[in-house]
């Protein structure tokens, strides 16, 4: 069956977020380098013990190709004006009674500031609820994170719990705040909380 929510182009003005691609090799490393100091404390790490590795971008962009084509993962790149910027991926899509997801997001440093960030996760917010039919997005993050958090509080989203020790990041098992939203608070959908109207 196909998933009504994969593959989608979504834009407004100079924001477009688009499915992520093995051509995005070049932008994606050198924006991931680029910022490499500002990115690494946030970054996800091996747990000791995993047989996991570090992976090539080729691999990463085919391993979530294959996760989209089941319809677990929506992996999106964002563009700025044509320019790789970064990439907001949906993970741990779940269907049947739960209708849920959770949504991972990174920006290339030069781009930071900019509203680029929170007006990429509310049109993929907006595609879940509506194109994807899925009922709550979570969004899962450090504490000193203040970048991140400043997306979910220009959203409007709110906390809902604490996760001890819930990824392993950066080289140790790291807290998280947890925030959620659901359809139904989200009448208007996730544009409008930016004061923007869909185009």
């Amino acid at each position: 069956m196909t998933d009504p929510g994969w593959p989608a182009v979504l834009s407004h003005g100079a924001v477009t977020v688009r499915p992520l691609d093995r051509l995005d090799a070049k932008a994606w490393t050198d924006a991931r380098r680029r910022s490499a100091a500002w990115l690494h404390q946030w970054d996800a790490t091996v747990p000791p013990g995993s047989t996991a590795r570090p992976t090539t971008f080729a691999n990463l962009v085919r391993r979530l190709r294959r996760q989209a084509k089941r319809g677990v993962t929506y992996p999106f790149a964002i563009e700025v004006d044509g320019v790789f910027a970064g990439q907001v991926t949906v993970n741990n899509i779940v269907r049947g009674s739960a209708q849920f997801a959770s949504i991972g997001y990174w920006i290339d440093q030069g781009f930071a500031g900019r509203g680029v960030m929170p007006l990429a996760v509310a049109l993929v917010i907006d595609h879940c609820f509506t194109t994807a039919k899925l009922h709550r997005v979570e969004i899962c993050i450090r504490p000193e994170n203040s970048n991140s958090l400043r997306v979910v509080e220009k959203l409007g989203i709110n906390e809902i719990g604490y996760a001890p020790r819930f990824l392993h990041i950066d080289g140790a098992w790291r807290d998280h705040r947890i925030f959620a939203i659901t359809v139904e608070e989200c009448h208007q959908g996730m544009l409008a909380r930016l004061g923007l109207s869909p185009e």
